[in-house]
């Protein structure tokens, strides 16, 4: 019975994860940009568009410009998630990719790097009084989440084991529609369980700067308004 709600649990959050995230970005894709806003200095040529880009999604330049300190932090949290992540793909493919084992190392000690940069973004909200004035629940709960993923996730690397094999059956199980035995481990019930409701609410969430970022016009703008007419796509079919 418990793999049975874990399974339905991981199907309902993926399916609200993949509609709900098209869905954004469908939006943002049709939102018009009537105005050319290029954050200056801005690159004046597609290509250098797509350097600008790859700056502030690799190494949050605009970040590091304005703070440091929550750029460390930040930074940190980012991409010790993003070595965690490739981890984690060994327990969706029968053979491990050669570039996946070659981030497992990285992978299990990068969790300090998400957890340290999460609690320092945490303590930014509580410890900042322009930044406390502007916090919702809503933030401090998503953090608390966060750390519960992050938390639980170590528990398990580093002080209570749980049996990693049967959890690969079981999520590759539910990649072809078969319910396997899952662990009834607490800690491991715990992790699973924050990891879909993360799922879940990510559409509604501010996690969406994630596919945001690069939509936005004040950085995927080239800027060239004195060599270029700007006529927004709305505004080109209302002049023909």
């Amino acid at each position: 019975m418990l793999s049975v709600i874990y399974a339905i649990l991981f199907y309902v959050a993926t399916i609200l994860l993949v509609v709900g995230v098209a869905m954004k970005i469908r939006k943002y894709a049709r939102t018009p940009a009537p105005l050319k806003i290029p954050t200056t200095p801005a690159p004046t040529t597609t290509g250098g568009v797509v350097l600008r880009m790859f700056r502030e999604v690799v190494f949050f330049e605009s970040l590091f410009k304005s703070n440091k300190w929550i750029w460390l932090f930040g930074w940190a949290f980012h991409m010790g998630m993003w070595l965690v992540l490739i981890r984690h793909i060994r327990y969706f493919t029968y053979d491990i990719w050669w570039w996946v084992q070659l981030a497992q190392p990285f992978g299990t000690y990068a969790s300090f790097a998400m957890l340290g940069g999460l609690l320092g973004l945490w303590a930014r909200r509580i410890l900042v009084e322009r930044i406390r004035y502007i916090t919702n629940p809503s933030d401090h709960l998503m953090l608390a989440l966060l750390v519960a993923i992050v938390g639980s996730g170590m528990m398990m690397r580093f002080v209570v084991h749980t049996d990693i094999l049967a959890v690969k059956a079981f999520m590759l199980g539910l990649m072809r529609l078969r319910i396997e035995t899952l662990p009834g481990d607490p800690i491991l019930l715990v992790h699973l369980g924050a990891v879909a409701v993360l799922m879940i609410i990510f559409p509604i969430s501010k996690l969406l700067h994630a596919p945001g970022v690069f939509f936005s016009p004040s950085r995927n703008q080239v800027d060239n308004p004195r060599e270029v007419r700007h006529i927004a796509p709305w505004a080109k079919k209302l002049e023909s």
